[in-house]
């Protein structure tokens, strides 16, 4: 009888997996998950360093939510938000719209976070349309940002090999600028005059102010390692949306609900968007949720408008398990004073991370902020020597640095978009004993990369 290893290979298909990883022999199956931590079917314990995937923010077994779950699905296991309301849906909307930053108290649920994102791009196209701005379908997105994987997030997503399989089924109206990476303030430089922000100003001149509709950015960017944002970066694309009319859009599919110690990133930065996008915090994953929050008053216009209707939907948006999962999730997080815990111990993890760094001459820099991190890797940070596309290519994706993270038993993610990276983001119930113990583990895992490039000469 095939176990569950060989059963997985044979009928499973893996997500962003490469075929020969797949395959391999010492395929991980997880079994259970208890707090920080998970077990296997061969009952191996590894640290979840990377929340489940920036999403398990209360961590592993959570009883409270799968009775939550339990609870609505003996009441109402089902009825859709076509022109119906249910307490968990109105529940959890208004949970987010008290807790979301300035005007934004409108709440429109879907599943995931690619929807959340197409749900904005068709949001910012139907509030144009009620302006009578029918030109208005461009968006400007940011390099190497990743904003989802159907096809109209596709679009917008700026990492080149998660978009070339697809080119010909994405003609659409977008244009990518700089991110902020590498884009600091000098002494005496105005954040106005950063290439990362007039990059965009001039999109949206080239492109014709009257034909853009919105632009999005993560608070900090995923794609490309952690990137944080310069001081007053967000006020600047407020400015500069303001100025022509297009709409700002955050997306927070990984930074809402307490990843970087706030309800929403957008606190983090002072930002003032026209509409957030979310997902994974919101359940803590227990069960699939996303969504999209926006300013009253452009719901408002749109209902006004001869479109009388924000048109769009889907059968499972603002499900009522899910939503009722949301509201104990959110409850938890407020009750437990758990984004107070991370801005308690953010320091102590990007404290660790930045000794890790001094420590590992394979590690060239360390970003992030919250519980949201980057270390990039390198050959020999001390001789200023990077990776060669032989070394890079033999240590990831699926090669030496996948093994050395399993072999740490700490389940942090190597990644390969743009630069040799691992991403660190915890549940945000890490506490100091379980920060220690991670950057314990992530020391190994440096160990080893160093002694294996050391191999290489």
């Amino acid at each position: 009888m095939l176990d569950d290893r060989e059963r997985a290979q044979r009928h499973l298909v893996p997500h962003f997996t490469r075929g020969d990883a797949w395959m391999a022999d010492g395929l991980v199956v997880i079994d259970r998950g208890e707090g920080c931590y998970v077990w296997d079917t061969d009952g191996n314990q590894y640290l979840d360093g990377l929340a489940g995937l920036f999403c398990t923010n209360l961590g592993h077994g959570r009883s409270d939510l799968t009775a939550a779950a339990a609870k609505q699905m003996d009441k109402l296991a089902f009825y859709s938000n076509w022109g119906f309301a249910h307490p968990s849906s109105v529940e959890a909307a208004s949970m987010i719209a008290q807790v979301a930053p300035g005007e934004l108290d409108r709440v429109f649920f879907v599943n995931s976070g690619s929807e959340a994102v197409e749900s904005a791009l068709k949001f910012a196209r139907c509030y144009h349309l009620a302006n009578g701005d029918e030109q208005r379908h461009k968006v400007i997105a940011r390099n190497w940002a990743y904003h989802g994987t159907t096809l109209g997030a596709l679009m917008l997503t700026g990492i080149p090999n998660l978009r070339d399989p697809y080119q010909p089924l994405l003609a659409g109206p977008v244009r990518h600028v700089p991110s902020t990476l590498d884009c600091r303030l000098e002494a005496g430089q105005s954040v106005a005059e950063l290439p990362c922000v007039t990059a965009i100003e001039e999109a949206i001149v080239a492109e014709g102010p009257e034909t853009v509709a919105m632009v999005i950015a993560e608070p900090v960017q995923n794609g490309r390692g952690a990137l944080v944002p310069p001081e007053g970066y967000w006020q600047e694309l407020r400015r500069i949306c303001d100025a022509y009319g297009v709409l700002l859009c955050a997306d927070e599919v990984i930074n809402s609900f307490g990843r970087l110690g706030h309800w929403f990133g957008s606190e983090r930065f002072g930002a003032e968007p026209d509409m957030i996008t979310f997902a994974k915090g919101v359940t803590s994953a227990y069960v699939p949720l996303g969504g999209l929050v926006v300013k009253s008053s452009l719901v408002e216009r749109v209902w006004d408008s001869s479109l009388a209707m924000y048109v769009h939907g889907s059968t499972f948006g603002g499900h009522p398990v899910s939503t009722a999962v949301a509201a104990a999730n959110m409850t938890a997080l407020r009750d437990e004073n758990v984004m107070a815990g991370v801005l308690r111990h953010e320091d102590r993890l990007s404290g660790g991370l930045r000794d890790l760094m001094a420590a590992h001459a394979c590690v060239k820099d360390v970003r992030g902020t919250g519980f949201f991190y980057a270390v990039e890797l390198m050959r020999d940070r001390e001789r200023g020597i990077d990776l060669t596309e032989t070394e890079f290519a033999a240590l990831l994706p699926g090669g030496a640095l996948d093994r050395f993270v399993r072999e740490a038993r700490v389940l942090v993610r190597p990644d390969s978009r743009g630069a040799a990276m691992v991403m660190i983001s915890p549940p945000l119930v890490a506490d100091a004993e379980v920060i220690d113990d991670l950057l314990s583990r992530v020391d190994q895992v440096f160990n080893r990369v160093g002694g294996w490039l050391k191999a290489l000469k």
